[in-house]
C-alpha cells in the first residue's frame, strides 16, 4: 500500500465525519438524532467514491443530512476533508461493504438513494454485484420511506439498459428517464453536479445516463 493511502487511512481514523465498519451499527434508526442532532431527512449516496455528489448536496440543501457509503477509505478521504475544511456539517460518510446496508440502516430511515458512477460489473458472473441488480432493491426498498426515490447516474450504458430492464421487471414507477442527460429537460442544478469521473467523460463526449425510480 502506497504511503498516500497508508496517510488516509490513518487520518480518517481522526475524522468525526467517518464511522468504520461497525462504528455505524449503534446509530441505526437513529442516524439524524445522534449522528446529526436533527431530525432532518437522509440521503445516501452509494459508491460515493471521492464523495463530490454528497458535499455538493449539503451545500446545496442544509437542510437534509447526507451519507456517502463506500468501502474505499482513501476515496472516502477527500470528501470528508473537504467537508471539514469548508465546515459541512450535514455531510458524513460510512466505510462499509453496500451489501450490509440493512446492518446500519432502520425499515424507512433514508428518503432518497443516489448511485453515482458505479461498477458497472459488466461480466455476466459478476450480476449480483451490480448496484441494481434486484437483490440490492430488495435492500433499498426496505431502508427507503414511502415514496422514496432511486437516482441512478451512469456514463455506461449498459448499466443504464439492464437498470432499466430490471425496473420494467419489477413494474416500478419510473419518474425520470434518460440517455442523454445534458440535452434533457431533466439537468437541473442537482443532477449537474458533476464528479472527477465524469468530467473525464465528458472530455471524451461520453452521454450520460440517468434514470429515478422508486418502489411505489
Amino acid at each position: 500500500m502506497g504511503k498516500d493511502k497508508l496517510r488516509r487511512f490513518a487520518e480518517i481514523e481522526t475524522f468525526a465525519n467517518v464511522l468504520q465498519l461497525d462504528e455505524g451499527k449503534p446509530l441505526k434508526g437513529n442516524w439524524a438524532s445522534k449522528h446529526f442532532n436533527n431530525d432532518n431527512p437522509i440521503v445516501l449516496e452509494l459508491a460515493c467514491g471521492k464523495g463530490e455528489y454528497s458535499v455538493n448536496l449539503a451545500k446545496l440543501f442544509p437542510d437534509k443530512n447526507f451519507i456517502g457509503v463506500d468501502y474505499k477509505g482513501n476515496r472516502i478521504w477527500r470528501g470528508a476533508k473537504t467537508a471539514i475544511e469548508e465546515g459541512i456539517n450535514n455531510v458524513s460518510f460510512l466505510r462499509i461493504q453496500i451489501e450490509n446496508l440493512l446492518d446500519y440502516f432502520e425499515a424507512g430511515e433514508i428518503d432518497e438513494i443516489w448511485i453515482t458512477f458505479p461498477d458497472p460489473q459488466p461480466q455476466i458472473s459478476r450480476e449480483k454485484k451490480r448496484l441494481t441488480f434486484p437483490g440490492f432493491l430488495n435492500k433499498y426498498k426496505i431502508i427507503l420511506k414511502d415514496g422514496g426515490r432511486v437516482n441512478l447516474k451512469t456514463d455506461n450504458d449498459q448499466l443504464y439498459l439492464y437498470t432499466n430492464e430490471k425496473v420494467e421487471e419489477l413494474k416500478l414507477p419510473i419518474h425520470k428517464n434518460t440517455d442523454h442527460l445534458y440535452t434533457s429537460e431533466f439537468a437541473d442544478e442537482v443532477l449537474s453536479i458533476k464528479t472527477y469521473y465524469e468530467k473525464k467523460y465528458l472530455l471524451h463526449d461520453k452521454n450520460i445516463n440517468y434514470i429515478q425510480f422508486s418502489f411505489e
